[in-house]
């Protein structure tokens, strides 16, 4: 399957393992990857805090971080439209995988 960004309607994949590398083709500006690392910290940062404080205005403020220096990333650098508007569970999915593969030094910031 071809699975390069511009041929590829992301509906089309069938599993995650052949969704992943064209999630990872849609990352590859540097500076989008890294706002994406930023926004999934930030989020994990929220969540911490919601399970702390019980407060729950956390979730949303996760939701904000986490979408927010995506879509920046996207719209701003990347200049596509993030997969999650057709693949919503594929590209959360893909946006941990990513974020575990930074920490493990699979993909560079």
């Amino acid at each position: 399957m071809n699975t390069t960004a511009a041929s590829t309607d992301p509906k089309a994949f069938s599993s995650f393992a052949e969704f992943y590398p064209f999630y990872l083709g849609e990352h590859s500006n540097r500076t989008c990857r890294r706002l994406h690392f930023v926004g999934s910290s930030l989020a994990l940062a929220c969540l911490t805090m919601l399970l702390v404080t019980g407060k729950p205005q956390y979730f949303l403020y996760g939701l904000l971080c986490g979408y927010g220096f995506a879509w920046l990333g996207h719209f701003g650098f990347e200049k596509n439209k993030p997969a999650s508007f057709k693949r919503p569970l594929y590209s959360f999915m893909g946006d941990w995988v990513m974020y575990k593969d930074i920490w493990t030094g699979k993909i560079k910031l």
